[in-house]
């Protein structure tokens, strides 16, 4: 992707079928970001990696960008096989130990009231809730210690110095890297060439506000990063633009916004109601389910922060947003 950086696309079980994870040049080595999931298909791309381009030197550290499986799942299992640190945020480190190494958690009776309440019927909410959850299961467990890295940090990678930078909505304290000097960023899923990143509440914060927090990121970004930048996304093409990929997303969820304060003047709807006003094109799986309902909501409590919606009867069973 530019010299001392190479690129590898590890494949997903998902409708997002892919993760990128980039290897950079780090002296006597490669420093690996972000790893995909831990199962047996994304150990065999490893093993290849390793006997291919990657052959001959020594892996230095690792540094993940966030604690989603996809990004983090064989985080364990790379630093255990080399006995190299794992470098990341500490909310990345504590999220992955609270979540997605104890998935089973998120079957209990609080999540499932948080579906119930938003409308979710009980038939779709026992299966978001068991099967809806199966990807935070793709995890290897942790090293006990890591390497923390903050905002406003600077990491030497090779010959390139790094400014480390952190995102907020799709994940909470993503860590991006930028090379100001080459014009680079690894932008890891807080801005993507083509997809809008998921941005979702979850029950654990079920009045969170991810949405107000993502589009705050997007225009903290394009304070940060020269406009003609070379990005390296989680998924997708890398691509150039990023000033102007930042004002797509941004309008894309305005757009949402407004979809969704269409439909609920024509009558009051649950989160769960709002699903098909923004996923109508798509056949969602239990996994998609668990983040369309998610990701409605983000626009649900965004838009009641702002004043644009408000529930018409917060004492009811069911709660059903009105604008």
């Amino acid at each position: 992707m530019a010299p001392g950086i190479l690129w590898a696309r590890i494949p997903l079980p998902f409708r997002l079928n892919h993760v990128n994870v980039y290897m950079i040049d780090d002296g006597d080595g490669w420093a690996i970001f972000d790893t995909g999931i831990d199962d047996a298909t994304t150990r065999n791309v490893w093993e290849h990696l390793l006997a291919g381009p990657l052959y001959g030197r020594r892996i230095t550290r690792l540094i993940v960008s966030h604690f989603h499986p996809d990004h983090i799942g064989l985080a364990g299992w790379l630093t255990q096989r080399f006995d190299v640190p794992l470098v990341t945020t500490q909310t990345s480190y504590l999220l992955c130990l609270n979540t997605s190494l104890s998935p089973g958690a998120l079957d209990a009776q609080f999540y499932r009231d948080f579906y119930l309440r938003h409308g979710l019927g009980a038939e779709a909410t026992q299966v978001v809730c068991t099967r809806g959850h199966d990807y935070l299961r793709m995890v290897s467990p942790l090293p006990q210690t890591f390497f923390r890295r903050a905002a406003g940090d600077a990491i030497a990678l090779g010959g390139r110095a790094f400014s480390v930078l952190s995102g907020d909505g799709h994940a909470p304290e993503q860590l991006m890297l930028y090379c100001a000097e080459e014009e680079l960023l690894l932008a890891a899923d807080q801005v993507i060439a083509k997809i809008s990143p998921n941005v979702s509440v979850w029950a654990v914060e079920p009045d969170g506000d991810p949405l107000g927090l993502y589009l705050r990121s997007l225009t903290s970004l394009k304070a940060q990063i020269a406009a003609n930048s070379l990005v390296l996304s989680g998924h997708q093409l890398p691509f150039y633009g990023l000033v102007t990929r930042a004002d797509e997303l941004t309008d894309h969820h305005a757009r949402r916004c407004r979809a969704i304060a269409d439909a609920c003047r024509i009558a009051p709807k649950s989160a769960a109601e709002l699903v098909p006003v923004l996923f109508s094109h798509l056949s969602l799986d239990p996994h998609q389910m668990s983040f369309a309902f998610s990701e409605v909501l983000a626009h649900v409590n965004f838009m009641l922060r702002s004043g644009a919606a408000c529930w018409l009867d917060e004492s009811a069973d069911v709660l059903r947003l009105t604008a």
